[in-house]
């Protein structure tokens, strides 16, 4: 069997839109990262659909591409 190297695309051989739309998906990644960790730093526990910990532990950790700082804004959370 042949071992294949995968070839790597190198950000400068990227398109603008290509580029750009990777700058603006890590910045709404980013951002709903930050919202997520300071609403539940902020919210008390009895707020809070499981434990604090885990979820920040999470929210920290998880590369999700912004699917678990929505699952917590949306069902982490009691009103």
């Amino acid at each position: 069997m042949i071992a294949m190297r995968a070839a790597r695309t190198r950000w400068a051989d990227l398109s603008r839109p290509v580029r750009t739309g990777l700058v603006l998906a890590g910045g709404v990644e980013a951002a709903l990262r930050a919202w997520s960790l300071v609403d539940l730093a902020r919210r008390p526990a009895e707020k809070v659909r499981g434990h604090k910990g885990l979820w920040a532990l999470s929210l920290m950790t998880v590369n999700s591409v912004g699917v678990l700082p929505l699952v917590y804004l949306t069902r982490g959370r009691r009103r």
